[in-house]
Protein backbone atom coordinates (compact mmCIF):
# COMPACT_ATOMS: atom_id res chain seq x y z
CA UNK A 1 0.00 0.00 0.00
CA UNK A 2 2.83 2.59 0.61
CA UNK A 3 4.80 1.29 -2.32
CA UNK A 4 1.83 2.45 -4.50
CA UNK A 5 1.15 5.61 -2.71
CA UNK A 6 4.96 6.58 -3.61
CA UNK A 7 4.62 5.69 -7.13
CA UNK A 8 0.87 7.85 -7.49
CA UNK A 9 3.17 10.51 -5.25
CA UNK A 10 6.24 10.58 -8.08
CA UNK A 11 3.96 10.43 -10.74
CA UNK A 12 1.93 13.25 -9.52
CA UNK A 13 4.97 15.48 -9.49
CA UNK A 14 6.24 14.98 -12.39
CA UNK A 15 3.27 15.22 -13.96
CA UNK A 16 2.85 18.87 -12.94
CA UNK A 17 6.38 19.48 -13.34
CA UNK A 18 6.03 19.05 -17.13
CA UNK A 19 3.83 22.19 -17.94
CA UNK A 20 7.11 24.91 -15.96
CA UNK A 21 9.60 22.85 -18.31
CA UNK A 22 7.74 23.16 -21.48
CA UNK A 23 6.90 26.72 -20.40
CA UNK A 24 10.89 26.86 -19.79
CA UNK A 25 11.53 27.07 -23.55
CA UNK A 26 12.94 30.47 -25.68
CA UNK A 27 9.47 31.06 -26.93
CA UNK A 28 8.42 34.85 -28.96
CA UNK A 29 5.26 35.89 -27.84
CA UNK A 30 2.64 36.12 -28.76
CA UNK A 31 2.83 32.95 -30.78
CA UNK A 32 0.10 33.89 -32.96
CA UNK A 33 0.22 37.27 -35.87
CA UNK A 34 -2.24 38.36 -38.84
CA UNK A 35 -0.55 37.95 -41.92
CA UNK A 36 1.10 41.58 -42.66
CA UNK A 37 0.22 42.91 -39.44
CA UNK A 38 2.66 45.64 -37.99
CA UNK A 39 3.22 44.44 -34.43
CA UNK A 40 5.49 43.83 -31.64
CA UNK A 41 6.98 40.52 -30.26
CA UNK A 42 8.48 39.70 -27.50
CA UNK A 43 11.29 37.28 -27.50
CA UNK A 44 11.09 35.76 -23.91
CA UNK A 45 14.11 33.98 -22.80
CA UNK A 46 14.03 32.62 -18.96
CA UNK A 47 17.00 31.13 -17.44
CA UNK A 48 16.51 26.74 -16.33
CA UNK A 49 20.13 26.89 -15.13
CA UNK A 50 20.24 26.88 -11.35
CA UNK A 51 24.13 27.44 -11.47
CA UNK A 52 24.45 29.69 -14.43
CA UNK A 53 23.21 33.60 -15.63
CA UNK A 54 22.06 33.78 -19.49
CA UNK A 55 24.47 35.77 -21.02
CA UNK A 56 23.79 35.96 -24.69
CA UNK A 57 21.05 34.89 -27.04
CA UNK A 58 21.19 34.85 -30.81
CA UNK A 59 17.49 34.79 -32.83
CA UNK A 60 17.98 33.54 -36.41
CA UNK A 61 14.84 35.35 -38.64
CA UNK A 62 13.06 33.11 -41.20
CA UNK A 63 13.07 34.31 -44.87
CA UNK A 64 10.53 37.92 -45.55
CA UNK A 65 11.45 40.37 -42.99
CA UNK A 66 12.56 43.13 -44.92
CA UNK A 67 13.26 45.17 -41.20
CA UNK A 68 13.12 44.81 -37.45
CA UNK A 69 13.29 47.04 -34.68
CA UNK A 70 14.03 46.28 -31.08
CA UNK A 71 13.11 48.12 -28.15
CA UNK A 72 15.96 49.09 -25.87
CA UNK A 73 16.32 47.00 -22.81
CA UNK A 74 18.66 48.18 -19.95
CA UNK A 75 21.59 46.04 -19.05
CA UNK A 76 22.00 44.44 -22.85
CA UNK A 77 23.24 45.30 -25.88
CA UNK A 78 21.74 44.54 -29.54
CA UNK A 79 23.49 43.73 -32.86
CA UNK A 80 21.34 43.26 -36.09
CA UNK A 81 22.84 41.25 -39.04
CA UNK A 82 21.11 41.99 -42.31
CA UNK A 83 20.86 39.62 -45.74
CA UNK A 84 20.99 39.91 -49.41
CA UNK A 85 17.90 38.64 -50.35
CA UNK A 86 17.42 35.84 -53.35
CA UNK A 87 14.23 37.47 -54.79
CA UNK A 88 14.45 41.32 -53.85
CA UNK A 89 10.84 42.55 -52.66
CA UNK A 90 9.00 45.36 -54.69
CA UNK A 91 7.74 47.90 -53.12
CA UNK A 92 5.85 51.58 -53.98
CA UNK A 93 9.24 53.12 -52.92
CA UNK A 94 11.51 50.50 -54.60
CA UNK A 95 12.80 46.84 -54.53
CA UNK A 96 14.07 45.87 -51.03
CA UNK A 97 17.45 43.96 -51.93
CA UNK A 98 18.34 43.04 -48.03
CA UNK A 99 16.02 41.37 -45.13
CA UNK A 100 16.96 40.22 -41.43
CA UNK A 101 19.64 37.37 -40.60
CA UNK A 102 19.92 37.56 -37.26
CA UNK A 103 19.55 39.75 -33.43
CA UNK A 104 21.68 39.16 -31.03
CA UNK A 105 20.99 40.25 -27.46
CA UNK A 106 24.45 40.45 -25.18
CA UNK A 107 24.88 41.58 -21.69
CA UNK A 108 26.99 44.47 -20.74
CA UNK A 109 29.86 44.40 -18.60
CA UNK A 110 27.55 46.06 -15.62
CA UNK A 111 24.67 43.29 -16.27
CA UNK A 112 24.56 39.77 -14.45
CA UNK A 113 22.26 38.24 -17.68
CA UNK A 114 19.26 36.84 -17.06
CA UNK A 115 19.78 34.70 -13.06
CA UNK A 116 18.62 31.38 -12.33
CA UNK A 117 14.33 31.70 -11.89
CA UNK A 118 14.23 34.92 -13.91
CA UNK A 119 13.45 35.30 -17.74
CA UNK A 120 13.56 38.55 -19.55
CA UNK A 121 11.48 39.88 -22.40
CA UNK A 122 13.32 41.39 -25.89
CA UNK A 123 10.75 43.67 -28.03
CA UNK A 124 11.15 43.78 -31.80
CA UNK A 125 8.82 45.53 -33.91
CA UNK A 126 8.32 43.81 -37.44
CA UNK A 127 5.65 43.30 -40.25
CA UNK A 128 4.51 39.22 -40.84
CA UNK A 129 5.56 38.12 -43.86
CA UNK A 130 3.54 35.09 -45.09
CA UNK A 131 0.11 33.55 -45.35
CA UNK A 132 -2.50 32.12 -42.92
CA UNK A 133 -0.95 28.60 -42.03
CA UNK A 134 2.46 29.73 -42.37
CA UNK A 135 4.81 28.96 -39.69
CA UNK A 136 7.62 31.33 -38.86
CA UNK A 137 10.21 29.73 -37.36
CA UNK A 138 12.76 31.30 -35.52
CA UNK A 139 15.74 29.39 -34.39
CA UNK A 140 17.91 30.66 -31.34
CA UNK A 141 21.00 29.97 -29.31
CA UNK A 142 21.14 30.82 -25.95
CA UNK A 143 24.70 31.07 -24.09
CA UNK A 144 25.19 30.83 -20.34
CA UNK A 145 27.69 32.58 -18.14
CA UNK A 146 29.59 29.32 -17.70
CA UNK A 147 29.88 28.97 -21.39
CA UNK A 148 26.95 26.00 -22.08
CA UNK A 149 24.96 26.73 -25.00
CA UNK A 150 21.67 25.23 -25.44
CA UNK A 151 20.34 25.22 -29.02
CA UNK A 152 16.55 26.02 -29.82
CA UNK A 153 16.41 24.57 -33.38
CA UNK A 154 14.33 21.48 -33.30
CA UNK A 155 10.72 20.55 -34.15
CA UNK A 156 8.01 21.46 -31.62
CA UNK A 157 7.98 17.92 -29.87
CA UNK A 158 11.72 17.96 -29.53
CA UNK A 159 13.35 18.63 -26.20
CA UNK A 160 14.86 21.78 -27.52
CA UNK A 161 12.33 23.61 -30.16
CA UNK A 162 12.12 26.29 -32.48
CA UNK A 163 10.31 29.20 -31.27
CA UNK A 164 7.43 29.82 -33.79
CA UNK A 165 4.91 32.14 -34.90
CA UNK A 166 1.74 30.70 -36.03
CA UNK A 167 0.30 33.23 -39.60
CA UNK A 168 -3.45 34.10 -39.09
CA UNK A 169 -5.44 35.66 -41.52
CA UNK A 170 -5.17 39.25 -42.32
CA UNK A 171 -6.98 41.34 -39.63
CA UNK A 172 -9.88 43.01 -41.54
CA UNK A 173 -12.10 42.98 -38.71
CA UNK A 174 -10.48 46.22 -37.69
CA UNK A 175 -11.30 47.63 -41.22
CA UNK A 176 -14.65 46.58 -41.03
CA UNK A 177 -15.49 47.84 -37.76
CA UNK A 178 -14.24 50.76 -38.84
CA UNK A 179 -16.33 51.31 -41.85
CA UNK A 180 -19.29 50.07 -39.87
CA UNK A 181 -18.54 52.67 -37.47
CA UNK A 182 -18.97 55.28 -39.89
CA UNK A 183 -21.86 54.18 -41.39
CA UNK A 184 -23.08 54.20 -38.19
CA UNK A 185 -22.21 57.60 -37.66
CA UNK A 186 -23.12 58.48 -41.51
CA UNK A 187 -27.06 56.75 -40.60
CA UNK A 188 -27.05 58.92 -37.67
CA UNK A 189 -26.70 62.25 -39.03
CA UNK A 190 -29.19 61.21 -41.90
CA UNK A 191 -31.51 60.17 -39.37
CA UNK A 192 -31.02 63.09 -37.26
CA UNK A 193 -31.50 65.70 -40.09
CA UNK A 194 -34.67 63.45 -40.89
CA UNK A 195 -36.21 63.62 -37.51
CA UNK A 196 -35.32 67.74 -37.36
CA UNK A 197 -37.31 68.48 -40.35
CA UNK A 198 -40.30 66.19 -39.19
CA UNK A 199 -39.99 68.19 -36.09
CA UNK A 200 -40.07 71.63 -37.76
CA UNK A 201 -42.85 70.56 -39.39
CA UNK A 202 -45.20 69.63 -36.71
CA UNK A 203 -43.55 72.43 -35.05
CA UNK A 204 -44.85 74.70 -37.74
CA UNK A 205 -48.42 72.68 -38.15
CA UNK A 206 -48.65 73.32 -34.50
CA UNK A 207 -48.19 77.61 -35.04
CA UNK A 208 -50.38 77.33 -37.62
CA UNK A 209 -52.83 75.43 -35.35
CA UNK A 210 -52.75 78.08 -32.60
CA UNK A 211 -53.16 80.88 -34.95
CA UNK A 212 -56.00 79.73 -36.58
CA UNK A 213 -57.83 78.75 -33.29
CA UNK A 214 -56.97 82.67 -31.93
CA UNK A 215 -58.40 83.69 -34.90
CA UNK A 216 -61.58 81.24 -34.55
CA UNK A 217 -62.45 82.30 -31.00
CA UNK A 218 -61.99 86.31 -32.10
CA UNK A 219 -64.04 85.69 -35.04
CA UNK A 220 -66.82 84.14 -32.25
CA UNK A 221 -66.79 86.68 -29.81
CA UNK A 222 -66.89 89.60 -32.52
CA UNK A 223 -69.64 87.95 -33.91
CA UNK A 224 -71.33 87.45 -29.69
CA UNK A 225 -71.01 91.01 -29.14
CA UNK A 226 -72.68 91.95 -32.67
CA UNK A 227 -75.55 89.73 -31.45
CA UNK A 228 -75.89 91.29 -27.13
CA UNK A 229 -76.27 95.02 -28.82
CA UNK A 230 -78.52 93.90 -31.72
CA UNK A 231 -81.17 92.25 -28.74
CA UNK A 232 -80.63 95.43 -26.93
CA UNK A 233 -81.01 98.04 -29.53
CA UNK A 234 -84.09 96.22 -30.83
CA UNK A 235 -87.68 97.75 -29.56
CA UNK A 236 -90.02 95.92 -27.22
CA UNK A 237 -92.70 94.24 -28.41
CA UNK A 238 -96.24 93.67 -26.10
Amino acid sequence: MTRNRTVVVATTIAALALPAAAQAHVTLQPSTAPAGAFMKLDVRVPTERDDAATSKVDVRFPAGFASARYQAVPGWKVRVVMKKLATPIQTDDGPITEGVDRMTFTRTSKSGGIEPGQFQDFPISVQIPGKAGDKLTFKALQTYSNGDIVRWIGAPDADSPAPQVTVTAAAAQGAAASAGTHAGMGAGASSAGHDDGANGLSIAALAVGVLGFLFGGGALLASRRRDDRGRRSAPATA
